[in-house]
């Protein structure tokens, strides 16, 4: 599931490439990811919008118009973006193509169609994507400590599951929970309220600059991403927890457990996260 790092790659990535360009026609094949307003109406009101720019909130992407319309983009589970020339073989599952002025199409495709696509008018009020509802981004002045332990610190539930919480950080997802958790030497299932005022500090120092990390070693060029068709370019190689259950840690050389929290998939070292 694409998470923070990856929606933001996503607007470096296409936003130079279309920023500035018209809509000149949309087609959509699945009416279902279009949450809002119908498809024929997203269809009608988006050909001959322009591009003003994009911008990412959380695992959000908006596409800001010059009208002061604008959609946005949330791509769940399994969404991908690809803007190719007209004869590019497409990709299955291709459910929304936007045919760009420039002649190329940013084409959306998702397996399991859980992504959705809103539209919305200039003065429009956002009560359908759920945006409005997000909490701070992982890089604003707010996120301090005492924010954490505001919203969190008297929670019984696992941190690993309260760092999933939009509505607290906006974009965090299961992958980096487990990157962050294991570089701020906290044990995912710690309920929230056991973290003394040290590790909330850790916690809100280490939470934007893995972020930031993942960001920048996830940076490719269009050439890169479009080859890999928007899949391969991830940080795998980077990660240093999450899918290395049954490895040597990197620190201490105990193995990383896996373990279930919440419903998701969690790696964690029994010996550094107490």
């Amino acid at each position: 599931m694409p998470e923070l790092p990856e929606v933001e790659t996503i607007k470096r990535v296409i936003e130079p490439q279309i920023k500035g360009c018209t809509i000149a026609k949309v087609t959509v094949r699945r009416p279902e990811v279009v949450a809002h307003p119908t498809s024929e109406e997203f269809c009608s009101l988006l050909a001959g919008q322009k591009v003003a720019f994009l911008e990412r909130r959380g695992k959000f992407l908006n596409v800001i118009l010059g009208s002061g319309d604008r959609f946005m983009l949330h791509l769940r589970m399994t969404g991908g973006l690809l803007l190719v020339p007209p004869d590019y073989p497409e990709e299955k599952h291709t459910h929304i193509i936007f045919m760009m002025g420039n002649g190329l199409e940013l084409r959306f495709s998702d397996t399991r169609r859980f992504g959705r696509f809103w539209f919305l008018k200039k003065e429009e009020e956002d009560t359908y994507s759920g945006i409005d509802k997000l909490g701070l981004e992982p890089f604003d002045e707010g996120l301090t400590a005492a924010y954490l332990q505001t919203r969190l610190g008297k929670r019984r539930k696992a941190i690993k599951e309260c760092l999933l919480e939009q509505s607290v950080i906006a974009g965090i997802g299961n992958i980096y929970s487990d990157e962050i958790l294991f570089t701020a030497r906290i044990h995912p299932k710690r309920p929230a309220e056991s973290l003394h005022a040290e590790e909330w500090q850790r916690l809100a120092a280490v939470i934007p600059k893995r972020l930031s990390y993942f960001i920048e070693k996830n940076a490719i060029s269009p050439e890169d991403y479009l080859a890999s068709k928007g899949k391969d370019y991830r940080n795998t190689p980077f990660l240093q927890v999450y899918g290395h259950g049954g490895e040597p840690c990197p620190n201490c050389k105990e193995i990383f457990r896996r373990t279930v929290i919440g419903g998701r998939s969690s790696v964690f070292c029994p010996s550094c996260q107490l």
